[in-house]
């Protein structure tokens, strides 16, 4: 079950994820909600922290040595514990002063797929940040009950949490799980896919946040149905190194979604297969909800819907559901696992 009647709550929420952290607290909603970003001063001697969030993302592509920037998590989970630690201690700083002593009890949320390794770094982390109790909950259940699903009914619930670093496809019933795969990258993992395209087909490179921005640009075009539209794209040609412009016909990006979708669906397939008969009957009937930043990708949800048989619809405010998910959680009881 998701929750218990132990008495005691938890004092705010946190949602560290790949791209972005926010931190929830009863009574006020949303506290912090910057990038995933932190910057170091000597990362490979003694790293001294220099900043964290909206401040480290404004250093992007114009620090040198010995400054660095490091992003905390990989794929969903932490990959850099003293990074993981000091953006926790940023986001949270606001919000310890009003506890006693500055320790405070924490819910994070964390990968349905994450191993005990990846769930105790992420607590260890939380700990030497200042959090006194942190406590994991499946990212999934959290998205279905931000979406206002009935996570605790007897009933199957198929979610798809899009993120940016793993995408998530779960059945649950009765607050557990009973049927989930993953794909890690996430909507990062199309990011990549966009920059290799202009690197090999273009001899053009473009950075991480301009393959973003042109992710977003490229999946309105393509859900509008404007495949004839051209996308202007600044970069350095691979060729002479110069600064250049290109003008990109939006069709000459489609086959990277296509590709890019291939995985996702075969990994929505694969939880349908391990889903019970019953369950399964209940997914067909109130189909699969997708959440998440990237639920609004291009072409996905019909996808889906097209390749298994089975409605699929696109959350209301899909991309706050998880916080969502936090802030009811605030409001019940810690279980006890």
């Amino acid at each position: 079950m998701l929750y218990s009647h132990r008495r005691q709550k938890a004092d705010i929420a946190v949602d560290l994820g790949t791209a972005r952290t926010t931190v929830v607290e009863p009574g006020s909603g949303v506290v912090f909600d910057e990038p995933s970003l932190c910057c170091f001063r000597a990362y490979d001697a003694v790293p001294a922290f220099v900043a964290a969030g909206a401040e480290a993302e404004r250093l992007v592509g114009r620090v040198s040595k010995p400054l660095k920037m490091v992003n905390p998590l990989h794929n969903g989970v932490v990959s850099d514990m003293a990074a993981a630690r000091e953006l926790i201690r940023f986001a949270t700083r606001e919000v310890r002063p009003k506890r006693r002593f500055g320790r405070v009890r924490a819910i994070f949320g964390a990968p349905a797929d994450a191993t005990q390794a990846e769930r105790r770094a992420l607590e260890v982390a939380a700990t030497d940040a200042g959090i006194s109790e942190p406590h994991v909950i499946a990212e999934p259940i959290l998205a279905a009950a931000g979406a206002n699903l009935d996570v605790d009914a007897p009933r199957g619930t198929m979610v798809v949490d899009c993120g940016a670093g793993v995408t998530e496809a779960v059945v649950i019933s009765m607050g557990g799980i009973c049927a989930a795969a993953s794909v890690r990258g996430g909507g990062d993992e199309l990011t990549r896919s966009i920059i290799d395209h202009f690197r090999m087909r273009r001899r053009f490179r473009i950075g991480f946040s301009t393959a973003e921005q042109l992710k977003l640009e490229i999946s309105r075009l393509l859900e509008g149905g404007a495949l004839d539209a051209e996308i202007s794209v600044s970069g350095l040609s691979s060729t002479d190194g110069l600064p250049q412009r290109l003008e990109v016909p939006v069709t000459e990006l489609a086959p990277v979604w296509e590709r890019d979708l291939v995985p996702l669906v075969a990994m929505v397939r694969q939880v349908l297969r391990a889903t019970p008969p019953e369950l399964s009957q209940d997914v067909l009937e109130d189909g699969i909800v997708l959440t998440g930043g990237g639920a609004h990708t291009a072409w996905l949800a019909s996808r889906i819907a097209e390749r298994t048989g089975v409605p699929t619809r696109i959350a209301e405010h899909a991309r706050r559901a998880v916080t969502n998910g936090l802030s009811a959680a605030l409001g019940r009881p810690l279980s006890v696992h």
